[in-house]
Parts: C-alpha cells; sequence; structure tokens
C-alpha cells in the first residue's frame, strides 16, 4: 500500500495493518518462551536490515552495561552489533500508520545480555531520522535513542546507507556504505551462531538504576549472507567501544513485521 493510498483511506489502512499484525502470532513455536499475557502496545515493520557482528571480548563491554545484566556469549564470545535498516508502519495499537511520522531510517549498535534466564538486546545507542520517535522512545522504553540525518537508499541491488548524529550534546557518531544480500534465505538453526544473535525476544535499558525489560514478537528471522562496504564508521567508538580489526560476520533481512509491550521494570 503506498503513503497516498494511506492517506485517502486511512481506515483501509488501518484495517490492512490489523490483518498484518494478527498474522504475526500465527507463528509462535519458534519463540523461547510464551507470549505475555498484556496486550502489545506498538508495531512496526523492518526494512533492508545488515547484521554486522564483530567479536569483542566481554570484560571491554562490561563497564558500559549495568551489573545485574549477565553479558550473553556465544563458545565464550561477547559479541558486538552495528545495525542499520529502515522502519515503516510505525503505529500504536489500534491506530493507523501517521503519514510523515511512521517511516523513517534507524540505526543500533548493541550486544547481547540476559537476566532471569531471559536472553535479550542492550542497545548502546540507537540513532533515528524522527525527532518524535527518539522523543517518544527515551521517555517510554528508557532506550538511548539519537537524533540523526540518515539517509537510505537502492540502486543496482545495494542498499546505501548515511547517517550522520545530530542529537544536541551527544558524541558525534557517523556509518556511511553499502551493503546487499549475497545468499538464499535462511531460517537459522536453534543453537547456532546465527540463531543467537538475531533471535532475540527482548531488549533491556536502565533509568535512574532501575532494569526494564521490554518484550517483542515476530516470526522467525530469513537471513541471507551478505556483503558491505563501510566507508566510514564510527558508531562503536562514539559509544566508547573499540571495534577488532577483523571484518564483520554479515547477514542481511529483507523485511521483519513485530510488535512490542511496554517495558516492565524486573527485580
Amino acid at each position: 500500500m503506498s503513503p497516498s493510498q494511506g492517506i485517502l483511506n486511512p481506515q483501509a489502512l488501518s484495517s490492512a495493518c490489523v490483518r498484518s499484525m494478527s498474522a504475526l502470532f500465527n507463528h509462535t513455536k519458534h519463540r523461547p518462551w510464551p507470549l505475555p499475557s498484556a496486550p502489545w502496545i506498538m508495531a512496526q515493520s523492518w526494512h533492508d536490515l545488515l547484521f554486522a557482528h564483530w567479536p569483542v571480548d566481554a570484560a571491554m563491554l562490561r563497564s558500559h552495561i549495568p551489573a545485574d545484566l549477565a553479558i550473553d556469549t556465544f563458545g565464550g564470545q561477547a559479541w558486538l552489533g552495528i545495525i542499520p535498516f529502515s522502519m515503516t508502519g510505525v503505529r500504536l495499537r489500534w491506530t493507523p500508520p501517521v503519514p510523515g511520522l511512521s517511516a523513517f531510517p534507524e540505526l543500533n549498535v548493541r550486544t547481547y545480555v540476559t537476566a532471569q534466564d531471559k536472553p535479550g538486546v542492550w542497545f548502546f545507542s540507537l540513532d533515528a531520522a524522527s525527532a518524535l520517535a527518539v522523543a517518544a522512545a527515551r521517555l517510554s522504553f528508557h532506550l538511548p535513542y539519537f537524533r540523526a540525518r540518515m539517509q537510505c537508499t537502492q540502486a543496482d541491488g545495494w542498499i546505501k546507507y548515511e547517517s550522520h548524529r545530530t542529537h544536541r550534546g551527544a558524541p558525534s557518531a557517523v556509518l556511511e556504505g553499502k551493503y546487499r544480500p549475497t545468499g538464499e534465505r535462511f531460517e537459522a538453526p536453534r543453537g547456532s551462531l546465527e540463531h543467537f544473535l538475531t533471535e532475540r525476544y527482548c531488549l533491556y535499558s536502565a533509568a535512574s538504576g532501575r532494569i526494564y525489560r521490554g518484550e517483542i514478537h515476530h516470526p522467525p528471522w530469513q537471513l541471507q549472507a551478505a556483503e558491505a562496504r563501510l566507508t566510514r564508521n564510527s558508531m562503536a567508538e562514539a559509544a566508547g567501544l573499540a571495534l577488532p580489526p577483523e571484518p564483520p560476520l554479515l547477514h542481511f533481512a529483507r523485511r521483519q513485521d513485530m510488535v512490542a509491550w511496554a517495558p516492565y521494570r524486573i527485580t
């Protein structure tokens, strides 16, 4: 559905969104724990994701993550991910996407943690090209979102991506380059490194010394091998982290639909 269709017929757009999100719940067997009993509050669709992961020393990450969260490792190895993508259909439950506010690029720097036997994602930063989304996420999800000037375009099979952080008072952070898929789609087998890096069904955040968990749900990732040419990348450096010299492990995903629940404090 095009943006113009959504403007002309918001009721039809809302109905299509409800049908799309309802279909998500046809896929639950892959989840590591049951769906939350509370109603979800937000829906999004993610597009043209690059998963760029570097193996790093867990000790380097430790001082940047609350002590109540254990750093999750695969075979004793911690991982740092930089994930550029675009979002569409960002909306609250029972509301249609708002033209001009519901679609924008986003860029995450993250690692993996556990608490109370629930593995999840810890974000060092989330840059977005939507001032409203940044303000809302900082307030409601306690996440380190930053405003950025961003572009995401396609040409000759490549995704060209540029992000320059513009958030006042935040460390400068830049990502420039392009990427594309190079292999067939696959679902990561349980127990594999690819499964460890992508199949995560909650995120963790912190505020005022308290730890919060936000549950999410989506179908299994449809991954592809990928290649990337990153000409500028200071995203990890902006978070006070250092990337190793070796090239990253790369995966691509064309699309993922998801829903999220309100974050709650864990003890």
